[in-house]
C-alpha cells in the first residue's frame, strides 16, 4: 500500500513537471513569433527606407534636368538678345560705311544729298537732322513712321516726339561739340537708345540725332531675368525639403546597412548643396540685375571684410597647403554694403584657390587711389587668357574645358561684377604677363570721400 501511495506521488510530480515544461514551451513559442514579427517589421522598414532613397534619388534626377533645360532657356534667351544686338550694330555699320562713301565721292552735290536721303529713309533707326534751336530741318521715313508726323520740318523737337528729355539730350550735344552723347529713353511705352552728335557746316551747327528702338531687347532681359528669378524661387523649395529628407535618413539608418547607404546619402547630399548654390546664385543675380537688391551703405573697414573672407576659406588653403597674404592698411575703409562686398572677396579668394597649385600663394592688396579704394586678389595660377579677359564675366561663360570641370556655377564672377557695378566701382582681369598668375581687381568708393 504504501508502495502504492510513493508511485502516485512520483507520476503526480512527473505531470506537474510536465505541464511545466509544456506551460515553458507555450512561452518560447510565443516570444519566438514576437521576434518573428519584429525581426519582419524591421525588414518592412529597410524596405520603405529603401524605396525612399530610390524616390529621392528620382527626385534629385528630376531636379538636375529642370536645372538642365533653366540653363537652356537662359541660353536661347541670351542668343536671342546677342542676336537683336548684332543686327543693330550692322545697321550702324552700314550707315558709317556710306558715310565714308559719301566722303570719298567726289561728285556734285545733289548726289550727295540724294544718297544721304536714300540712305537715311532705308534705315530702321528714326534719324533727326536739327538747328540750334531743336527745330527739325530733314527726317528720314521711320522717324515719320515711328511718331505719326506728317510735315515736321520746321516744328519744334519737342512738339513731334512729346519727349522734352529729347531735348536735353540735344543741349548736351550742343554744350559739347566733340562728344557723342549716348542715353536709354523711355518714350509713350517704348525705349530708345538716343545718340546725338554735332555736325558744323559752313559756319552753321546742325544736330544729328538717332533714335534705336530697343523695346523689344529690354523685354526679352527683363523676361529673361523674370524666368530666372521665378525658376528659381520654384525649385529652391523642393529641394530645401530633400535636404531635409536626407538629413531625417543619415539619422534612422539601421546598423547592417547604414555604411552603405551613408555614402549613397552622402552623394545625394553634395549634389543637392550644388544645386541649392546653383539656384541662390541665379536668384541673387537677378535681383542684382532688376535692380530690387537693396543696397546698405556704410563706412566698412577693408581690412575685416578681408580677413573674414580669408578665415572661412582657412580649411580650403590649408588642404592645398596654400598660403593667404594680406596688405591691408587698418584705417583704410570703403562706402559699401558689407555683406556683399564680403560675398565679392569671398569668390576671388575661393577663384584663387582653386585655380592655384598646390604650396601656392595668394596675396591680397588695397591701397587709396584718388577718391576710391582699389582691392586686389593675386595667385600662383594660370590666370585669365587675354582672348577671354573680357568675357569672363559674362554670366555661365567658361575659359576652357578644363576650367569648367570645378565645382564652380559659372555665376560668381558675374555676380561680382554686378556688385562692383552696383556700388559704383568697377572690376577688371589683369593679365598674366603684369601680375606673373592670376588676378583681379576692383574698385570701391572711398568712405574718406563721401
Amino acid at each position: 500500500m504504501q508502495q502504492e501511495d510513493t508511485q502516485t506521488d512520483t507520476i503526480e510530480t512527473l505531470r506537474q513537471a510536465v505541464a511545466a515544461r509544456e506551460q515553458k514551451l507555450d512561452q518560447l513559442q510565443h516570444t519566438i513569433a514576437e521576434q518573428e514579427n519584429a525581426i519582419a517589421a524591421i525588414k518592412q522598414s529597410m524596405q520603405d527606407r529603401e524605396r525612399a532613397l530610390a524616390d529621392l534619388q528620382h527626385s534629385v534626377a528630376e531636379h538636375e534636368e529642370n536645372l538642365m533645360a533653366l540653363k537652356q532657356t537662359v541660353a536661347e534667351k541670351e542668343l536671342e538678345i546677342a542676336a537683336a544686338q548684332e543686327a543693330a550694330n550692322s545697321h550702324e555699320q552700314a550707315l558709317n560705311t556710306l558715310q565714308r562713301e559719301i566722303a570719298a565721292q567726289g561728285q556734285d552735290e545733289d548726289y550727295k544729298v540724294a544718297l544721304a536721303l536714300t540712305l537715311a529713309n532705308a534705315a530702321y533707326d528714326a534719324l533727326f537732322v536739327l538747328n540750334a534751336q531743336c527745330e527739325i530741318i530733314a527726317i528720314n521715313d521711320s522717324a515719320e513712321a515711328m511718331f505719326g508726323s506728317e510735315r515736321p520740318i520746321g516744328q519744334q523737337l519737342a512738339a513731334v516726339t512729346g519727349a522734352p528729355e529729347l531735348e536735353e539730350i540735344v543741349l548736351d550735344a550742343l554744350t559739347n561739340e566733340e562728344e557723342i552723347f549716348e542715353e536709354q529713353l523711355a518714350i509713350d511705352k517704348s525705349v530708345y537708345r538716343v545718340r546725338a552728335q554735332t555736325i558744323r557746316r559752313a559756319g552753321n551747327l546742325f544736330i544729328g540725332l538717332a533714335l534705336e528702338d530697343i523695346t523689344q531687347l529690354v523685354r526679352l532681359n527683363r523676361a529673361r531675368r523674370d524666368m530666372i528669378a521665378n525658376i528659381s524661387h520654384e525649385l529652391r523649395n523642393p529641394i530645401a525639403n530633400i535636404r531635409l529628407i536626407i538629413d531625417g535618413l543619415f539619422h534612422e539608418q539601421e546598423k547592417p546597412k547604414r555604411k552603405q547607404s551613408t555614402s549613397a546619402l552622402r552623394a545625394i547630399a553634395r549634389e543637392t548643396d550644388a544645386l541649392w548654390w546653383l539656384l541662390q546664385e541665379l536668384f541673387d543675380l537677378s535681383m542684382i540685375e532688376s535692380g530690387q537688391a537693396i543696397l546698405r551703405m556704410v563706412d566698412t573697414p577693408v581690412a575685416e571684410m578681408i580677413n573674414e573672407s580669408s578665415e572661412r576659406l582657412y580649411d580650403q588653403s590649408v588642404t592645398k597647403d596654400i598660403k593667404i597674404i594680406t596688405e591691408i592698411p587698418d584705417d583704410l575703409q570703403v562706402l559699401a554694403d558689407r555683406d556683399q562686398i564680403r560675398r565679392v572677396i569671398l569668390n576671388l579668394i575661393h577663384n584663387a584657390i582653386k585655380w592655384s597649385p598646390p604650396g601656392g600663394a595668394i596675396t591680397i592688396e588695397a591701397e587709396q587711389v584718388n577718391d576710391e579704394v582699389a582691392i586686389s586678389v593675386r595667385d600662383n595660377g594660370p590666370g585669365v587668357p587675354e582672348e577671354h579677359r573680357e568675357r569672363i564675366f559674362e554670366r555661365f561663360y567658361q575659359v576652357e574645358q578644363s576650367r569648367s570641370s570645378g565645382d564652380g556655377t559659372g555665376l560668381g564672377l558675374a555676380i561680382c561684377k554686378h556688385v562692383v557695378e552696383a556700388h559704383g566701382g568697377h572690376i577688371w582681369a589683369v593679365s598674366n604677363a603684369e601680375c606673373g598668375g592670376g588676378c583681379f581687381v576692383f574698385t570701391l568708393p572711398s568712405a574718406e570721400h563721401h
